[in-house]
């Protein structure tokens, strides 16, 4: 009897999804409550899992394609497990008799190590034709051991084994196949935009679109910051079981610079302005197949240990794809690190329906004038990009410079000045 698999209910204001991978082939055994297909989602992957036990049947939609919720995904055959397994068996056992030669064995396993590509993901897909990874020979670290974009770019950055120069000749069939191996020609691929890039890419031109945007910018030392974090790491990882990094000294610094200045912590609806009591702090977390930016709920009532827990978990699961929706929806304030990357400078781009991003950028050491003197400081440029129909030069400004005096003297966090 088979069994309906079909979309599930997403969240609040989601009517469809995308089809991103399919995790089960016809034919695949299937546990229960196993992952068969991937759904992306305008912020998330979603999987879908199998209702019952059996053998996975048709698949209804293809990679790629739009489906409502509810629509028919896929059928499962309950209670074939044991059928499939018999035809799996069935080839194992007629082998000997044609004792195929050596040649004929590499030639036909050549096209099941080609089929190994179209499992992966867009994302990784990519990532193995940039780099050359053989993705074959790469250990994933994803759920259910898949690969991610991250298990190639380092099996990419680490050196092969060289082969042994004694072992003699190579088979005839291997050694004609290396040179047809080697690309000569320029190649280019096209990939459908995933679900998510093009939501990103609609909100983000619609801000620029809506927003009277601008970017004023201004640096800081990091000194203060540096020492402290250098002098209390240790301890703070045994007692708080989590890392002490600079966005906790951030997200408390900029908290408390939007109390100072209200607007940039508001957004304009209709002909309406709307002021927050609160701070739901938006941070951009690297995932897989892009950008995704959960959100920190009450951050000003969180101490810094608590906001570098929620930030940890946030990165976990964003690798592993299992942030929920829920936890991106909403923020009133984003802040975004692209100094991990080693940007320098960036005008960021507001979140809307905020009015408001911090941009935080690397670390460099450069000259700086202290008491008449010329001495090296860490220092760092912030940027914030806002929407100038609600904030004006004047509060954008005062609000870096709050942060700024936060994080050089970190004392000020601690007693909220």
């Amino acid at each position: 009897m088979a069994t309906e698999v079909v979309v599930p209910t997403l969240g609040e204001s989601i009517v469809e999804a995308t089809v991103g991978e399919w995790l089960k082939q016809p034919g695949d055994p299937v546990k229960a409550d196993e992952p068969i297909v991937s759904l992306e989602t305008d912020k998330v992957a979603v999987e879908v899992p199998s209702p019952v036990a059996g053998v996975m049947g048709q698949q209804a939609v293809k990679v790629g394609d739009n489906v409502a919720v509810g629509a028919l995904l896929a059928t499962v055959e309950a209670g074939g497990a044991a059928t499939s397994a018999a035809p799996a068996s069935a080839p194992a056992a007629a082998a000997p008799a044609p004792a195929p030669a050596p040649a004929d064995t590499a030639g036909q396993q050549a096209p099941a190590s080609g089929d190994a590509p179209a499992a992966l993901s867009p994302s990784v897909r990519r990532a193995v034709l940039e780099t050359g990874v053989d993705p074959a020979t790469v250990k994933g670290t994803g759920k259910d051991g898949r690969l991610t974009k991250d298990d190639v770019i380092a099996a990419a950055s680490t050196p092969a084994a060289k082969p042994p120069s004694d072992g003699g000749a190579p088979p005839a069939g291997r050694a004609d196949a290396a040179p047809a191996a080697q690309p000569s020609a320029r190649r280019e691929e096209r990939v459908r935009m995933t679900r998510l890039r093009q939501t990103v890419a609609k909100r983000l031109k619609d801000a620029q679109n809506t927003a009277a945007m601008l970017t004023t910018f201004n640096d800081v030392d990091m000194s203060a910051v540096i020492e402290a974090r250098t002098k209390y790491k240790d301890l703070f990882e045994k007692k708080h079981g989590v890392r002490l990094g600079f966005m906790g000294f951030f997200v408390k610094a900029a908290c408390m610079a939007l109390k100072d200045v209200p607007s940039v912590n508001g957004q304009i609806d209709g002909e309406e302005i709307v002021y927050h009591d609160y701070a739901d702090i938006s941070v951009a977390v690297s995932a897989p197949q892009g950008l995704v930016v959960p959100v920190i709920r009450d951050a000003d009532q969180l101490s810094v240990a608590g906001i570098e827990k929620t930030i940890g978990d946030f990165g976990k699961r964003a690798k592993d794809g299992s942030l929920k929706m829920e936890e991106m929806r909403g923020g009133t304030f984003t802040i975004s690190n692209g100094g991990v990357f080693g940007s320098l400078m960036s005008t960021p781009i507001i979140n809307p329906p905020q009015s408001a991003v911090l941009g935080l950028h690397r670390i460099e050491d450069r000259p700086v004038v202290r008491d008449g003197q010329v001495v090296v400081r860490p220092m760092m440029y912030l940027a914030l990009s806002y929407d100038h129909r609600l904030i004006d030069g004047r509060e954008a400004v005062t609000f870096l410079v709050a942060l700024k005096n936060a994080i050089e003297d970190p004392t000020r966090i601690l007693i909220d000045l």
